[in-house]
């Protein structure tokens, strides 16, 4: 990557969160507490999910099932969720999405508190949560820029990627291996839907009001049909190669490894090392560490002003990563590599956050967060359900070490689109760098 000194990679530099920051802001303050604490029992919930799953069944087939239940309702939903978040009050719509979750999360774990929970109830349960997700996720995409002002976008999404591991990655897998041992996997499901309960309140305080979200310059009326507004989206996406390229190639890339690394990952801990819900914790809990080291990092010296470049080689090399978990032989080995796919894909999505709120109207945002998502998950389902034929067909280990490699080979080829450096070399010639 370019030296600073010769592209303006990093014109202005910041200390750390400042006083007058997003943190001063009282809004983003109960958005950012509520987001933490429903990341921290996401988190207890993966663990807890992954190991339900896999002592109902010994194959990979459960957990790939669950996958599918749950991407299919979200991706079919994401376009729906992206047009209500563009014409209603975003708060609200996030709040009743995690109201939704936290009930279901609550009839999961009486479920498996009184031991009458089998495959096809989680599998319903997943599925209305994928869908309750897929409203949930827009709203929160687009809600920032009506929160901060653009100066503060770039630190805001920092802390949120300092927070989202710690939680999700670290404390969460860590509390979910000590609920499931101690109390067992129903207080990991209930403590999930706790968390959920707590976001809805934070969301419920916070003083943006509807009146607010709903006359924004520009935002749909309740009178535009819904398929004019997808409509909208999709011109605005198609005109913009950094938006489609970066969707498409993250769609590809997450096809041919993501399936394998949600599914498998856990089986390598379980099966093929012997390992226990705490150690699988704990190699969750390493990629949660290295995603707070480098947002850390980037919380201090800023981003890069050459943006696409920067998204592509670290998404790329962390994809390279997953074929690490295929390669392990101990349980360190996993961990490290889990480590190296966080911290890298953290990098990436810290940048491309910022890029899409900055650059994107917020009239827009919230459908082409919508876009964003379904061409980048689209193909979950299809990589989910192939996952498990390829593992029984290739082994386990040459199924990761195979998705990790083309998906990085899937990753770079979008650098690769014409006009896609347009973008960077625009900022480059004007030496624009984004502030934390």
């Amino acid at each position: 990557m370019p030296a600073s000194s010769t592209t303006g990679r990093r014109i202005r530099r910041a200390a750390g969160p400042r006083p007058n920051g997003p943190v001063a802001n009282r809004d983003f303050r109960l958005l950012f507490a509520g987001r933490s604490v429903s990341l921290l029992g996401d988190g207890a919930f993966l663990v807890a999910l992954a190991w339900q799953a896999y002592t109902l069944s010994n194959a990979p087939t459960a957990l790939s099932l669950l996958g599918i239940s749950m991407t299919v309702p979200l991706i079919v939903l994401l376009l729906f969720g992206g047009v209500a978040s563009d014409r209603y009050d975003r708060r609200r719509v996030m709040l009743l999405a995690d109201a939704a979750r936290a009930v279901l999360l609550a009839l999961l774990a009486l479920l498996a508190a009184s031991g009458t929970l089998r495959l096809w109830h989680m599998m319903v349960i997943v599925a209305i949560y994928g869908g309750a997700q897929a409203f949930f996720d827009p709203a929160s995409d687009a809600i920032l820029p009506e929160i901060l002002p653009a100066s503060q976008l770039g630190e805001a999404n920092a802390l949120e990627q300092i927070a989202r591991p710690l939680t999700l990655r670290l404390a969460g897998p860590a509390l979910g291996g000590v609920l499931i041992g101690v109390l067992g996997l129903g207080a990991a499901f209930l403590a999930d839907s706790m968390t959920f309960l707590l976001s809805a309140a934070a969301l419920w305080s916070m003083s943006l009001r509807p009146s607010a979200a709903l006359h924004r310059a520009g935002a749909p009326s309740s009178e535009t049909s819904t398929g004019r507004q997808l409509l909208e989206g999709w011109s605005y996406v198609r005109r913009h190669v950094w938006l489609w390229g970066t969707f498409a190639s993250a769609g590809v890339a997450y096809l041919l490894f993501m399936g394998p690394a949600e599914v498998l990952l856990p089986f390598m801990v379980k099966h093929e090392l012997k390992g226990s819900g705490v150690e699988l914790g704990l190699v969750l809990g390493a990629g949660g560490l290295g995603s707070v080291a480098c947002a850390l990092v980037m919380l201090h010296s800023g981003l890069p002003s050459r943006s696409i470049t920067f998204i592509y080689v670290v998404w790329t090399l962390a994809t390279v990563a997953v074929a690490g978990y295929g390669l392990a032989t101990a349980m360190w080995q996993l961990m490290l590599a889990s480590l190296a796919f966080n911290l890298l894909e953290t990098a990436g999505t810290i940048v491309w956050s910022t890029m899409k709120q900055r650059r994107v109207p917020g009239d827009l945002l919230g459908r082409v967060s919508s876009l964003d998502w379904l061409i980048s998950i689209g193909l979950l389902p299809v990589s989910f359900a192939l996952t498990a034929p390829l593992a029984a067909t290739l082994g386990v280990r040459t199924t990761l070490i195979g998705a990790g490699l083309a998906g990085a080979v899937a990753t770079l080829g979008g650098l690769l689109l014409p006009g896609m450096l347009a973008v960077d070399r625009s900022m480059a010639a004007a030496h624009v760098g984004v502030q934390i």
